[in-house]
């Protein structure tokens, strides 16, 4: 078993195209899957604490003001303008308006590190942020839920971030207890191990994030490419301005990390604390999301690495 996982961890990216793959093409393996995601994505959490001790990973205490501000910035004043923008524009009450607020107010991807490590940059901040932003998720999730209207009332509001709070805490806690009582998990093996079971739940929980995807391809449903072309957007948008806006600031060293966060958000954490309606039907938007997640190393790498040598060459 512990030899199977290890090969799932060195085959991660494939594991997850393969996802991809099935869910788009087996629609009835991914709607069977698509009650799962929720309970998939907690799992994934109490994984990530067990991979990781947070307790060493967490910042200097000097430098967490520093990813607090960034946090804010983030999952608070993003998706604040982003309401205010699709408010004049009649926009917030659609499917898609309410999936682009909540990419903006989610915490980052949980593979943020590793994908800061495929674009050739430093996963330490990338790291340290996931686990701040992940921490305050119920902090800064309150205003934006507040002003959504589709969370009603402020009891409404008050239960949502109790369920984000409820599942980070002790997805987190547990991991974290399990990882300090049991040795093994503290060896490189089995940090390996638990890699590669990220790795395989990750898969599974592409297929059934696909579930709406699939349909809408197959039917070549015109919500599908308005929906892709600005999940795309959205995406790619936020990491190439967060990635020059921090390098001319003289931050070129932790640029490419604060771009891949702010492109690459973990959404699917929302969806316990939605409505059930307006959960299925932000799955189309939630699996179009997937897409430009898997392609950042492909079109972002080949950027940042260009970008870093310029500023490399630049200095005396």
């Amino acid at each position: 078993m512990i030899t199977l996982l290890h090969g799932l961890a060195r085959h991660g990216r494939l594991m997850l195209v393969l996802g991809l793959i099935v869910g788009i093409l087996v629609p009835e393996a991914a709607e069977s899957l698509a009650s799962l995601i929720f309970p998939m994505i907690v799992f994934l959490l109490f994984l990530s604490t067990l991979r990781v001790d947070v307790l060493h990973a967490f910042p200097a205490w000097g430098d967490v003001p520093g990813y607090v501000a960034i946090t804010l910035i983030m999952q608070v004043v993003m998706p604040m303008a982003a309401i205010g923008a699709l408010g004049l524009a009649g926009g917030l009450a659609s499917t898609l308006g309410i999936g682009v607020v909540l990419v903006l107010a989610s915490a980052p991807l949980t593979g943020s590190p590793g994908l800061t490590l495929m674009v050739g940059g430093d996963p330490a901040p990338a790291l340290r942020q996931l686990i701040i932003g992940t921490m305050l998720l119920p902090l800064t999730a309150l205003p934006v839920f507040w002003v959504m209207p589709v969370f009603g009332g402020p009891a409404m509001v008050a239960i949502a971030a109790a369920k984000l709070l409820a599942v980070i805490a002790v997805a987190g806690v547990l991991g974290l207890i399990l990882r300090r009582r049991v040795r093994f998990f503290q060896s490189y093996q089995g940090e390996r191990a638990v890699e590669g079971l990220i790795t395989g739940v990750m898969a599974v929980v592409v297929v059934g994030l696909m579930s709406a995807v699939g349909p809408a391809l197959l039917t070549a449903s015109p919500d599908l490419w308005r929906t892709l072309a600005l999940v795309f957007g959205l995406n790619f948008g936020a990491q190439i301005v967060v990635f020059f806006a921090v390098g001319r600031f003289g931050r070129v060293a932790t640029a490419p990390s604060l771009a891949i966060i702010a492109g690459n958000r973990n959404l699917a954490l929302f969806l316990g604390a939605l409505p059930a309606d307006t959960a299925a039907d932000l799955l189309l938007f939630i699996g179009c999301y997937q897409v430009p997640m898997y392609v950042t190393p492909l079109i972002m790498g080949p950027v940042m690495r260009r970008r870093s040598r310029q500023v490399a060459n630049t200095k005396p």
